[in-house]
């Protein structure tokens, strides 16, 4: 177990080039592996669950050039039908790559394939694709309280359905999506309130004409191809948030965050930071596949408004929302997160480890059922925290340490690997002080 201390910092100030997008170079290798052509994926992300997700395309049967440790990985692709799934696909922690292989599982023609994965990825829910997937008429069977392994038998005619979703989810839809390309018919979906596009944005680049009707998104299967452009994969923002936030407490004169994917459906928390009376500016630049991209800059706000975030705005932030509970912490006023079950199922039950390191390192925050609330107006006094092998939790409590009156020791700080491998490297790049 890795232990470090983050002790305060008076200020930070300097450059950040956070890691590549985990959701972009996902998809981009699943989406490569069903393409027509040679996809060269620049720049990704170098993580646990990005290698599981090219590991996973190799046992597809695509051919891969390279790894996630280089800067170019040249994925020559089966086509849309054309994988032989393997006997098991090892999903180590990475409920992306399960949830949308399973989608594109389910359309291959073969055996029987065991997605499973480490045991926090098998005490993840995974009934919400499960369903779906049986509507459509695939063979895909979880343990008895609906978690992973999940045996998937291909090879089974699929139709289209109109499946509500009822709570928001980029990777169910996802995975219905990627079901759809190989199914009959219309395959529509239908969500309370809009999650992530990032499917959505890489299958129009490939030049899959998608359906749009009544606020639902379909697709009309079966396509018979599929061609994703080269991508370089830009920063990705639910890493950047850690630096945008240790700025806005911190920043002097400025922390720049370069190159980031700026998705609407990813940045939910400029909107929260632009209310709680944040310095944040975004400066633009070119677009990567469909998606926005730019540098952020922010400075040190010396006075922070408190605010409810709703759960409309939940799909937009879900991973940034344990940000804003440290936010709300050093705020004026109550800060409130609702909507947001989504928490209780991510690595660790968010809900309830957010509010024990915020409590452990001094602030004032309770538990609800779908948030939590957290009472601020006052310093952090610092403390010692567990990571619970959960990646945003272990930086949640580095950013903590750095803004705190006494600094924060963060156990299981490798957990942080997961997402973001160099993040003690960043942040004392531009001045925290770790040991």
């Amino acid at each position: 177990m890795t232990t470090l201390n983050f002790r305060p910092a008076a200020a930070l100030s300097g450059s950040v080039a956070v890691p590549p997008d985990k959701s972009l170079t996902h998809r981009a290798f699943l989406l490569g592996a069903i393409s027509d052509r040679a996809v060269t994926v620049e720049n990704p992300l170098d993580s646990e669950d990005t290698h599981a997700t090219l590991q996973a395309v190799r046992a597809l049967g695509a051919e891969v050039q390279g790894d996630v440790s280089d800067d170019r990985v040249v994925i020559t692709g089966r086509g849309v039908r054309g994988l032989t799934p393997p006997p098991v696909i090892d999903c180590m922690n990475a409920g992306t790559l399960m949830r949308l292989v399973a989608g594109i599982l389910v359309g291959q023609s073969g055996d029987v394939t065991i997605l499973d994965g480490d045991a926090s990825l098998c005490g993840r829910p995974m009934r919400r694709i499960v369903d779906p997937l049986h509507a459509m008429g695939a063979v895909i069977e979880p343990t008895d309280d609906g978690t992973p392994p999940l045996a998937v038998r291909t090879g089974r005619p699929l139709h289209g359905v109109v499946h509500d979703l009822p709570v928001a989810s980029a990777q169910v839809k996802s995975c219905v999506l990627l079901a759809g390309l190989n199914a009959e018919g219309e395959t529509w979906v239908r969500e309370p309130v809009p999650s992530r596009d990032h499917t959505e944005r890489m299958l129009r680049a490939a030049g899959v004409e998608l359906l749009e009707r009544d606020g639902m998104v379909g697709v009309l299967g079966p396509v018979d191809s599929l061609s994703l452009p080269d991508i370089r994969v830009p920063g990705d923002f639910s890493s950047a948030a850690f630096a945008i936030v240790a700025g806005v407490l911190r920043g002097d004169p400025e922390v720049r965050v370069t190159g980031v994917n700026l998705n609407p459906g990813r940045t939910g928390l400029l909107g929260v930071l632009a209310r709680m009376g944040a310095d944040v500016r975004v400066e633009p630049g070119p677009d990567v596949a469909g998606e926005p991209c730019g540098d952020i800059v922010v400075r040190r706000t010396s006075l922070l408004q408190a605010t409810d975030v709703t759960a409309a705005e939940v799909p937009s932030m879900v991973d940034e929302l344990p940000l804003v509970g440290l936010l709300g912490a050093l705020a004026a006023g109550i800060t409130t997160v609702s909507g947001a079950h989504e928490l209780r199922v991510k690595e660790s039950d968010r809900v309830a480890t957010v509010v024990g390191l915020l409590r452990a390192v001094g602030a004032s925050a309770d538990e609800r059922e779908d948030g939590f609330v957290v009472i601020g107006g006052r310093s952090i006094p610092g403390g010692e925290v567990q990571s619970d092998g959960d990646h945003r939790l272990a930086m949640l409590g580095a950013i903590a340490g750095i803004v705190s009156d006494g600094g924060v020791t963060v156990h299981g700080f490798e957990a942080s690997a997961v997402s973001y491998p160099g993040f003690a490297d960043d942040m004392a790049s531009i001045g925290a002080q770790i040991a």
